[in-house]
This record gives C-alpha cells, sequence and structure tokens, in this order.
C-alpha cells in the first residue's frame, strides 16, 4: 500500500479513536470502519481480485481507501454513497490526498435512488449506514452481484438489535451462504452462490 494512502488512513484513524474516547454522538464523528475490519476487507478484496465495487456509506472515507486500494491493484473501482455532502466533501479532500480519486465514483445523494438504475455488475458490496436500510441496500445492488460476489455489513455485533432483521434475512436467503466474523464491530459476510 503506497506511503500518502497509509498516512490519510492513519490521521483518520487517530480522530476516529479520539472521538470515541470523548464519547462524541455518532452524528458527530466521522464513524470509521474498525481499521481491523478494514484489513480484512483489502486482504479479501485482493483475494478475490474484485474490480466492481460498491460501498454504501462514505463518511470521510477510511473505508473507501482500503477498497480503493485494493481496486486499484485489481484494475477496478470504488462506487461509494453518501447523502451527507460536508463528509463527501472532507472523503474527496482524503481521495486526493492518497492519490486514490482516480479509482473512485462519488454518488451524492441517497443510495436508494443513486444505485437504482445502475447496470454495471458487482462483485463487492459494502454497506456502513443507515441500520434500518441495510436490506433495501441490498435488494437494490443484489440482481447486479456476479456469482461468487460478496455483500459485506459492518456493525452486526456492535448493533446487533438493530442489524438483526438484516442478519436472518441473508442467512435464511436462498442463494446466499453467509457468517458473522468477530471482526471489528462484526462483519457479516455473504457469498452469492449463483448468476
Amino acid at each position: 500500500m503506497e506511503p500518502e494512502v497509509i498516512d490519510v488512513m492513519a490521521r483518520l484513524e487517530m480522530r476516529d479513536q479520539k472521538e470515541r474516547a470523548q464519547g462524541s454522538p455518532g452524528s458527530d464523528r466521522i464513524q470509521a470502519l474498525h481499521p481491523a475490519s478494514g484489513r480484512f476487507l483489502y486482504v479479501l478484496a485482493l483475494a478475490k481480485g474484485v474490480k466492481s465495487i460498491v460501498e454504501v456509506g462514505t463518511s470521510h472515507g477510511y473505508s473507501t481507501l482500503w477498497l480503493a486500494s485494493a481496486a486499484k491493484v485489481n484494475g477496478g473501482k470504488v462506487v461509494t454513497c453518501d447523502t451527507n455532502l460536508e463528509r463527501l466533501a472532507a472523503a474527496r479532500s482524503n481521495f486526493a490526498e492518497a492519490g486514490l480519486a482516480d479509482v473512485i465514483e462519488i454518488l451524492e445523494g441517497d443510495a436508494r435512488e443513486t444505485l437504482r438504475g445502475r447496470a454495471e455488475p458487482v462483485d463487492l458490496l459494502l454497506i456502513d449506514t443507515t441500520k434500518s436500510y441495510y436490506e433495501t441496500y441490498f435488494d437494490i445492488v443484489y440482481q447486479r452481484l456476479v456469482k461468487g460476489g460478496l455483500v459485506v455489513a459492518d456493525n452486526v455485533v456492535s448493533h446487533q438489535d438493530e442489524l438483526e432483521d438484516y442478519v436472518s434475512y441473508v442467512e435464511n436467503h436462498p442463494n446466499l451462504e453467509s457468517a458473522m466474523v468477530p471482526i471489528g464491530r462484526g462483519l457479516e459476510i455473504s457469498v452469492k452462490l449463483t448468476s
């Protein structure tokens, strides 16, 4: 991984740790993915050779940087979605500073709208945003998910009560195999079995 990417991610990690330690409410924090989860996603994306990545929940772009680093190695790109224009402006700056802006496409607005109508296949979907809409985000992208494609949902341990329905939904889906991985705040990983 390039030094400039590591530098930006280290800065974001320190900020996230400080905000959490201070007990800042979620809406005031950068709400970064846990670093162990980021590294896991990076290695998973490299191992699978994923090229087409969709992320719902950009915030300041910490998880996007992990995904984009893998996408760059694999010759792919990341499409990331968020509604918060202030956070997206910070993310854009972070992407440029890390030298990864060329492999990241930002969709401003509600992913329930911005992802509809897109046609490109998806190798990996990361959901890390409004908990009550995880199933909706999944459903919007599912038809474009390739055979063997991955859906990764964050916070399934830290927000177990809020995400119980989503976990049940994917674990009982007839065309998925799913497992909870106890890394970071908990990742639910689902693999699409057929196209």
